[in-house]
């Protein structure tokens, strides 16, 4: 078998997207307090341990091996990767890898702090087989979403090229579920030191995404012309909501931040890839500043609502996902003259899949992420005690401190400028006062 360019193109294109995972851990453990930094970026990489191995063993087929009533593949079609051996699918098998791994890694945000490592640990496995893979298999797989599906067939074929439903809607639905079965935080909105402790390593994860995310979005690509679209889009998209963001902090709040700058650039990055191959750079920009405005909107909400989702996931994931998703039933560009978004001129027939498909995905997710987040919290218990959270959970559950200065490794914690303050999004400064 000749190694071609496009075969080349998927292989650093995994590795493009698996190098997003240690950027999230940056990401995520810069926007902990110093004494959870640790626990928070291990959750990140025991993703990539357990996922890794699942995906050989059962994962791949069940995402997209033969139909299992149009719910997922046959988990034991290809058990193992042996029908595999010798054949160019190892390579897009390897590229399937990296999402399933970033997807689950993206939930552990919502719940920062609080987690039990071995329960997070049993959650991983357990949440890939029965809820990410499946949903893999019904978008992209030819399951129940796909054209051929039942669903598909009857509401119209849905786009998503990169994963805002089966990845980001996945993970924000996932994230607010398990924020909702742990509880809030002690200190919730009030206690100053669940700042952000380190914002230079939620610069760098942002970076490093954004990187990540050309291979995140462009490896599928089919043609140098589809992927120069996709690479235009990835740049603009999250560069267009990055100013979103900044903008309606500085309305908001009377100053932008870096937090915000970060923040708004993963904004984007969600928005733009269910869309990425099928918007013109015009409406990846126009995407872009619709979903950085509402998705820093949207992270004030659990300070009105009332659930703590420490990171943001449902803010930035779940709503930039929506948002992705479902404006490609107004801007998606015709395919050879035809169809296309309601801007183009395709009445309502894409917009309506994009809805179907989005609720879907929503009540999928929740339903096998209630049962199986609720079983783990109640047979083995999801959240440490509330001495251990207040001592910190690096020490408490890895015997280890991200810093051994100032009091930090005994469970100290370095405030940061207000202005990094995500309470300040619920519209007042209490958080801060407090």
């Amino acid at each position: 078998m000749d190694l071609s360019a496009g075969h080349v193109w998927v292989m650093i294109s995994a590795a493009l997207v698996l190098l997003m995972t240690p950027g999230l851990a940056f990401f995520y453990g810069g926007m902990t307090r110093a004494k959870a930094a640790l626990n928070m970026m291990m959750m990140s990489f025991i993703s990539i341990g357990l996922v890794a191995v699942v995906w050989v063993l059962w994962g791949f087929s069940m995402s997209g091996g033969d139909s299992v009533a149009q719910l997922f593949g046959n988990p034991f079609a290809a058990f193992g990767m042996e029908g595999l051996l010798n054949t160019e699918d190892l390579i897009g098998a390897g590229y399937g890898a990296t999402f399933a791994i970033i997807t689950v890694a993206l939930i552990s945000g919502a719940i920062a702090d609080r987690a039990k490592f071995s329960s997070w640990a049993i959650f991983v496995p357990v949440w890939v087989t029965l809820v990410y893979c499946p949903l893999a298999f019904m978008v992209w797989g030819g399951g129940l979403l796909s054209a051929e599906g039942a669903v598909g067939s009857w509401a119209g074929e849905a786009i998503d090229f990169a994963g805002g439903t089966v990845v980001h809607i996945n993970a924000g639905v996932a994230g607010l579920i398990l924020a909702l079965i742990l509880g809030k935080r002690k200190g919730f909105g009030m206690d100053p030191a669940q700042r952000p402790h380190n914002i230079p390593f939620v610069m760098l994860g942002a970076a490093l995404l954004w990187f990540g995310w050309f291979g995140f979005n462009g490896g599928a690509a089919g043609s140098a012309e589809e992927a120069g679209l996709i690479w235009i889009n990835t740049m603009a998209a999250p560069a267009a909501a990055m100013l979103g963001w900044l903008v309606t902090e500085r309305i908001r709040d009377g100053r932008p931040t870096s937090l915000g700058a970060a923040s708004g650039v993963v904004s984007g990055l969600v928005a733009i890839t269910p869309a990425c191959a099928n918007v013109s750079p015009v409406g990846a920009i126009s995407l872009g500043l619709v979903a950085g405005v509402l998705a820093a909107l949207a992270v004030g909400l659990k300070y009105r609502l009332g659930y703590d989702d420490s990171l943001d996931v449902v803010g930035v994931h779940l709503v930039a996902g929506i948002v992705g998703t479902l404006a490609l039933g107004f801007i998606a560009l015709p395919v050879d003259g035809a169809g296309g978004g309601l801007f183009y001129g395709g009445g309502f027939a894409q917009l309506w899949a994009q809805v179907v498909a989005a609720v879907v995905s929503v009540l999928y997710c929740a339903i096998l992420t209630v049962g199986i987040g609720l079983a783990i919290h109640k047979s083995v218990g999801f959240r440490v005690s509330e001495e251990e959270e207040v001592t910190g959970v690096d020490l408490t559950q890895h015997a280890e401190s991200a810093y051994e200065f100032g009091g930090l490794g005994t469970g100290g914690a370095f405030v940061p400028h207000p202005a990094t303050d995500r309470s300040a999004h619920n519209g007042s400064l209490e958080g801060i006062k407090a």
